[in-house]
């Protein structure tokens, strides 16, 4: 396929080409792995780089990368090597020729390692740059010392700074070196926050005026932000909310288990009936989204039905939206997963756990896929057919 690029996306090809250590701030749907990649391939024919290794996320490491070097024309040449699995198969892949590896960060720090702290590559791309946000994590203290040597460094991500401006220090070390926001996080805190402590117990730490307008135009020269609403015309997003009505004796038996925290089950269970104690109220919260859902893990994980008034709402949208394209089902618990399959049997269904679901999906080739939130939060192009997404499973509709 041949790449077009927008002007935005030319802008931020030139970014990373003219900035040996920068950092993406764009937004979901922008293009920063092809971006990214066209860099990399006019770096490499600008013999300025040779080897790039590429940290991500374990499902964009395994889906993402390869597949968009090999999807655009311009970048078939690029030889990607995927560095994953046991270590024996990653030993493998980094002895292979190749123009960028991919390793997931979960292995990042094991690379490291391996290479005692001097990693042979040119260049380091961090996507999701927010991955390395913790000044105390081992992934960030590996990218420190592997820092020391490597000429090149983006990072990626669309939300530099989810959790306030102190998230940001470490992600910008990992780009500079300290350059712009210094070396020390204690400097940092104390140059740019106000910390409020209880003895030595630090309770908050707010920025003081000015501080985020100062510390913007610090990072200013190095990090290139852009928001798809700026460059994209998307269609609204439609929200359609799906009110599940519990029979009364299942609501009935839902309160009672709200109040007692206490579930008994009419089934027995190695001889004895078997019961569900909710010990606490974060457990008790847990335990009732499971039984909102249809299904109540005991003690021993066992999944025992409640009810199938969600999945039998569930499979109605699927039905309807058969020829509309795929259905996209976001779900919560194991036990969800396993009763949606068993209930839509017959159709195309996968549960994602890696980039043949992926692929399957985009192909079109599937009726309906089922994802965890949480495998599927980073960077999956998804592009394939038109998505009806549905959470009905998510134990998102609330019960009043």
């Amino acid at each position: 396929m041949r790449f077009f690029a927008h002007p935005y996306q030319v802008r931020a090809m030139r970014h990373i080409v003219e900035h040996p250590c920068c950092a993406l701030f764009l937004d979901m749907g922008l293009g920063k792995t092809v971006v990214t990649l066209t860099a990399v391939q006019s770096l490499i024919d600008a013999c300025e780089v040779e080897r790039v290794l590429v940290v991500a996320p374990r499902t964009v490491a395994e889906a993402t990368w390869a597949a968009e070097a090999a999807k655009w024309d311009h970048l078939r040449s690029l030889r990607v090597a995927a560095v994953l699995g046991t270590e024996r198969r990653r030993l493998e892949a980094l002895a292979r020729t190749a123009d960028v590896y991919v390793i997931s960060r979960d292995n990042f720090v094991w690379l490291v390692a391996h290479y005692a702290g001097t990693p042979p590559f040119d260049m380091v791309v961090l996507d999701e740059l927010t991955s390395f946000k913790s000044a105390k994590s081992k992934r960030f203290k590996a990218m420190k010392v592997a820092r020391r040597t490597v000429r090149r460094v983006v990072g990626l991500t669309g939300t530099p700074s989810p959790n306030g401006l102190l998230d940001l220090w470490a992600q910008m070390y990992c780009i500079d070196g300290g350059k712009r926001l210094g070396t020390s996080l204690t400097r940092y805190r104390s140059t740019y926050f106000t910390e409020y402590r209880r003895g030595n117990i630090p309770l908050r730490c707010t920025p003081r005026t000015g501080a985020d307008e100062t510390i913007r135009r610090r990072i200013a020269d190095v990090c290139l932000t852009m928001r798809a609403a700026d460059y994209l015309e998307l269609s609204p997003l439609l929200v359609h909310d799906v009110r599940v009505e519990l029979p009364a004796a299942v609501m009935a038996g839902y309160r009672d288990f709200e109040r007692t925290q206490v579930l008994e089950f009419a089934a027995a269970h190695a001889g004895e009936p078997a019961h569900v104690l909710a010990a606490s109220a974060a457990g008790l919260m847990n335990k009732l989204g499971q039984y909102a859902n249809g299904a109540v893990y005991d003690d021993d994980h066992t999944a025992h039905d409640i009810h199938a008034e969600k999945l039998e709402r569930l499979a109605e949208i699927v039905e309807a939206a058969q020829g509309a394209g795929g259905v996209l089902v976001f779900y919560r618990f194991r036990s969800d997963a396993e009763r949606i399959l068993a209930r839509l049997k017959g159709l195309r269904t996968a549960l994602y756990e890696d980039a043949r679901q992926l692929e399957d999906w985009n192909a079109g080739r599937l009726d309906v896929l089922l994802a965890h939130p949480a495998s599927t939060a980073y960077g999956l192009n998804m592009p394939g057919v038109p998505l009806q997404p549905i959470k009905a499973t998510c134990g998102l509709f609330s019960i009043e």
